[in-house]
């Protein structure tokens, strides 16, 4: 997990100023890592590094600022805190409604015929409303994964911490043949798979 914190200077007419703290988790925060970065011009100039304890020059520009900082006991004892202040803190204060969220896919599969295909269809298989963002899509032919003609498209972020996904799979459709569109999301104890035949739909699950 990461957690992102940027605070950026009051831009001037040459130059812009920013800080942005990054925390890395680990089980949870069994293990916790800070990344505080400088950055001039977007360009990262020098850091603390919590695994490291101390700042670190990443360009010559900022060689100057790590050796002043890293001679301020009390600055480095301040930043080497933070791992347990702001990052373990904020961790606590947000995670029941980030990591420990948790909202169920909705599955359906619309059939689409598109004139450039001649006489090839698509399935569209819409996976709406989930979180968190990752998720496994696939889609298999009379039991046996398809992964020839698969398109999706980027994952959708929907304004309200939710995603979707479309994932299509271009077929020739056969009488007999049985298209299911199976999903595997961390909120679901098995995972969604929908049916598809030729002429009709049936939603189940494993």
């Amino acid at each position: 997990a990461e957690l992102n914190i940027m605070q950026m200077g009051s831009p001037a007419e040459d130059f812009v100023y920013q800080f942005k703290g990054m925390c890395y988790f680990t089980n949870g925060t069994e293990r916790v890592r800070l990344v505080a970065r400088q950055i001039y011009n977007k360009e990262e100039i020098v850091r603390f590094d919590s695994d490291v304890g101390m700042f670190v020059a990443v360009t010559e520009l900022g060689r100057s600022n790590a050796q002043c900082w890293n001679s301020q006991k009390d600055l480095l004892e301040q930043y080497r805190a933070q791992v347990d202040t702001l990052c373990r803190h904020n961790y606590k204060e947000t995670a029941q409604f980030t990591v420990q969220r948790r909202e169920e896919p909705t599955v359906t599969i619309s059939p689409a015929r598109t004139e450039f295909l001649n006489h090839h269809n698509l399935l569209v298989c819409m996976v709406t409303n989930f979180y968190p963002r990752q998720i496994k899509v696939r889609w298999f032919r009379n039991k046996l994964e398809e992964k020839a003609g698969v398109v999706s498209t980027p994952l959708i972020q929907n304004g309200d911490w939710t995603y979707q996904i479309l994932v299509m799979l271009e077929i020739v459709p056969q009488r007999g043949d049985v298209y299911i569109c199976h999903v595997d999301h961390s909120s679901l104890q098995r995972p969604i798979t929908v049916e598809w035949r030729k002429g009709h739909f049936t939603d189940t699950m494993d």
